[in-house]
């Protein structure tokens, strides 16, 4: 069972592959732990070979397209940005060389904007798969995660966008800082959490104040530590949102991630006042993938 082609999502933590067959069906899924930040340049493709080498065709060329952090300046080979406002799905890939004769890879571009400067590699075919199902949508894309992209689309295209460190955030100050004493384990508190939120979109100059707050709130309070977590989670989300008004104030907002975070924001949004929808589209990176390999497909046409 060969492939007609391989799609594959290679992020920071792991690498996500799909076999795709000659009437566009995937054939086969498979993952692995070697996401890039594991690796040399020289180590992506015998990562690759070993994962998918038993889907190559021998005596065929099998184009292989990539999306993410391969293309980082630290990855295989680094795809330069391609500035907003720009098409997701149509963006250039940067040719890879390999030894082994049956492959033939490339890497799509990540996107970036200079004023302010921000950029973004991986989110763009997400955005490319949710346009290939919803092409007319206008309005803003929200898309979760360690960092968090707010991205503003219309007419098919990438305008502009801003990026909030809100998740490495979290993970840093419930890990590494003083609130770490007071946050430990996974329980939530939502009504807390909706508190702490409310409190911030109110206030957000007083964000490093409330935050502290948290610590002598356990010590002298006995406040549970779900309290405090979702606090901090709250405080967090609520002056990211805050900051962000101009790209959910009197606009559709899809949120696309991970289903528990996405709920959180989705639930945050609506208590702001905003329009907001978690996307029901699965798969969204490799719809993304064979949106940009129908676009190539064509130029080569």
């Amino acid at each position: 069972m060969y492939a007609d082609w391989i799609a594959a999502d290679w992020g920071t933590s792991n690498l996500r592959l799909w076999a795709i067959g000659p009437e566009g069906q995937v054939m086969v899924e498979r993952s692995s732990a070697d996401g890039m930040g594991k690796l040399t340049p020289e180590g992506f493709e015998p990562v690759l070979v070993a994962l998918a080498g038993d889907l190559l065709e021998p005596g065929r060329v099998t184009q292989v397209l990539i999306c993410g952090m391969a293309g980082a300046r630290q990855g295989w080979v680094e795809a330069p940005y391609t500035a907003t406002p720009c098409p997701p799905a149509s963006l250039s890939p940067v040719p890879v060389k390999t030894r082994d004769p049956r492959l033939s890879v490339r890497i799509l571009p990540g996107v970036c904007q200079t004023d302010p400067a921000d950029v973004m590699r991986g989110e763009e075919t997400q955005i490319a798969g949710f346009l290939a199902m919803e092409p007319d949508f206008d309005g803003t894309l929200c898309l979760p995660g360690t960092h968090t992209k707010w991205v503003r689309v219309a007419q098919g295209q990438i305008r502009h966008f801003r990026t909030a460190m809100t998740g490495e955030m979290f993970a840093l100050l419930s890990t590494q800082s003083v609130l770490r004493h007071s946050v430990h384990g996974e329980a939530f508190s939502d009504p807390a959490f909706a508190d702490a939120l409310e409190q911030a979109l109110s206030a957000p100059d007083g964000l490093l104040l409330d935050l502290f707050s948290i610590r002598p709130s356990s010590l002298l309070n006995d406040t549970p530590a779900e309290v405090a977590r979702a606090r901090l989670s709250g405080l967090l989300i609520g002056s990211e949102l805050a900051a962000t008004r101009d790209y959910w104030r009197s606009m559709p907002v899809v949120i696309i991630g991970d289903a528990g975070l996405s709920a959180r924001y989705g639930a945050a949004l609506t208590r702001a006042g905003a329009s907001a929808r978690v996307s029901d589209h699965p798969a969204l990176a490799l719809n993304g993938l064979i949106a940009a390999h129908a676009h190539l497909s064509e130029d080569m046409t």
